[in-house]
């Protein structure tokens, strides 16, 4: 199928090329977002007779995408998700959660414009923008389980790495439990002892105050 361009395309063309297409990409794409029309002699006439007032909204609109590139390129947005230990996210971060957390940071940005598969770990993921069919951008999205970790991960820790320090802590604090205990042990030993030592001479004294009232006797 062929069709006139209405804006520059990625992989396939500039404005006002004509080119040939799946039928099923000009239908589900190409025409509902207006990128193009159908290359009909009526369309391309009026193409040709819109040409110049197209082209300087194409050139406008980019305008409007580079500054806001200037801004958001970069930029990091933190996403709060729950997760497994070993980091996998119960559920997916999408496109829309990406121009959410954009929009709410006060950058226009409209989940068509992310390209982005499903993320389902934790981290840092860049995420690409465009702003324009020549304008793009790329964002980071910081994907945690609280700001606590969202700041660790944006210093640059990674989960494994929070993993180990958490185990690490938890082992830390289970040795000086153990540690604590056998200091504990230690002192009741050492109480029994002098108790026993205690008992002993007390029981020496005592045997040696009897030999001596015998010795009085018999004397």
């Amino acid at each position: 199928m062929q069709v006139i361009l209405l804006e520059r395309v990625a992989k396939l063309g500039q404005m006002g090329e004509v080119v040939d297409v799946k039928p099923g990409f000009a239908r589900n794409f190409l025409l509902p977002q207006g990128k193009a029309l159908s290359a009909s002699k009526a369309n391309i006439a009026a193409f040709e007779g819109q040409k110049a007032q197209l082209e300087a909204r194409n050139l406008e609109t980019k305008k409007e995408a580079e500054s806001l590139a200037e801004k958001i390129d970069g930029q990091q947005f933190i996403v709060i998700r729950s997760a497994s230990d070993s980091g996998a996210l119960y559920g997916s971060v999408t496109t829309r959660d990406a121009a959410d957390v954009a929009t709410e940071a006060g950058f226009s940005v409209d989940r068509k414009q992310v390209v982005l598969s499903p993320i389902k770990e934790l981290g840092i993921h860049p995420v690409q923008i465009v702003l324009h069919p020549e304008v793009d951008a790329t964002i980071e999205l910081n994907v945690a389980r609280s700001p606590e970790e969202a700041e660790l991960q944006a210093a640059g820790k990674s989960i494994q790495e929070l993993a180990a320090e958490e185990e690490a802590a938890a082992d830390f604090e289970i040795q000086e439990l153990f540690d604590d205990i056998g200091a504990a042990a230690s002192e009741d030993d050492d109480l029994a002892e002098a108790a026993g030592v205690e008992t002993e001479t007390a029981d020496a004294a005592g045997e040696a105050s009897g030999d001596q009232e015998d010795t009085a006797g018999r004397g």
